[in-house]
């Protein structure tokens, strides 16, 4: 029977900006072999499922998982990931580009520290201009020896992709982890796993490029809308509460939460002009009901954002005239 491959790359087919053929590319070129790549194709029209059959027939790395109608991106990954037969799992987009050497990166660091969780770095390309991720700052503090959760409770104050970072898969089958339904499926999960984790590991490699301007996916979700990330946040509060050594988590998952409610707010076509005062007191609530005790607020525009969504008020949100805020909250949250 053929040993496991080290990692299994899951990639959503769902391709909108034509961007697939160079993720596929960017995996099967690497130096590094021991992948299996499993490329999960709904009924959407924007699955380029001739493009995918002929990589799956030239190399016998690639495997196709067909799903029967449009799925949301949640649905797409758990197929992706009961298919898949690595000791790691890698979740990606087609719009990802995994840069080169970094898969080698990658197996040298787990065969290394042979941890729960590998977090990498990532890049953000759009229109020419490339930046790295909102966590890169985080990651660069991190020291060489696996960790645990409790041990480094800044790291809930980044965001929480499922893509830049691989997980075991016995963690993931173990904790019967899935991706919900609906919009900013990964929040949850991910905390979850983060949380289970015995050991962590950083690559201070930019190891992805993700060729999009904002993180939201472009698949969705049918039925969902964006006011799912309040349930996402409050099932991960929920984790913390479970765990009184994560006390110290919270005030970075708090400042999390409120950057990524503002982001949603400030992001142009995201909420209807009816959606937005709704979105706005559902975020003020949340800011009451998990403010941590002496929480301090970040400073400048960002913390006067931060004291409008505190008081409620929806109006003196709505008439702020600080026209720099939106774009410093913006890169906080990428």
């Amino acid at each position: 029977m053929p040993a496991s491959p080290t990692i299994s790359v899951i990639v959503a087919a769902y391709d909108l900006q034509g961007h697939l053929e160079n993720c596929l590319k960017s995996i099967l070129t690497q130096s590094f072999r021991d992948v299996e790549v499993i490329v999960v194709l709904d009924r959407s029209a924007e699955c380029p499922a001739e493009l995918v059959d002929a990589y799956a027939q030239r190399d016998g790395r690639v495997s196709v998982v067909r799903l029967d109608d449009s799925a949301g991106i949640g649905r797409i990954r758990n197929a992706g990931a009961e298919r898949a037969t690595g000791d790691y799992l890698l979740f990606l987009d087609s719009d990802h580009v995994v840069m080169s050497g970094t898969l080698q990166a990658m197996a040298d660091r787990l065969r290394a520290d042979d941890p729960d969780i590998l977090l990498f770095g990532h890049t953000r390309l759009h229109r020419g201009r490339s930046w790295p991720g909102a966590a890169a700052g985080l990651l660069a503090q991190q020291g060489s020896q696996p960790f645990a959760a409790a041990d480094q409770p800044e790291l809930f104050g980044a965001p929480a992709h499922a893509w830049d970072r691989l997980f075991r898969r016995d963690l993931w089958t173990r904790q019967a982890l899935t991706f919900p339904d609906g919009l900013h499926e990964e929040i949850a999960v991910v905390h979850r796993a983060m949380l289970a984790a015995e050991r962590i590991t950083v690559l201070k490699w930019e190891c992805v490029q993700l060729h999009r301007r904002h993180t939201q996916h472009p698949a969705g979700s049918p039925g969902g809308t964006h006011f799912d990330v309040f349930d996402q946040y409050e099932e991960s509060f929920g984790l913390l509460k479970e765990r009184s050594e994560l006390d110290a988590a919270a005030p970075f998952l708090f400042t999390r939460m409120i950057r990524h409610h503002l982001f949603l707010l400030n992001l142009s076509g995201c909420l209807s002009r009816t959606e937005r005062p709704q979105f706005f007191q559902r975020a003020s609530e949340h800011y009451r009901r998990f403010l941590p005790d002496r929480y301090e607020r970040p400073d400048g525009r960002e913390g006067v954002k931060f004291q409008l969504v505190a008081s409620g008020t929806y109006n003196a949100f709505g008439a702020a005239k600080l026209p720099n805020l939106a774009r410093s909250v913006v890169s906080r949250v990428r």
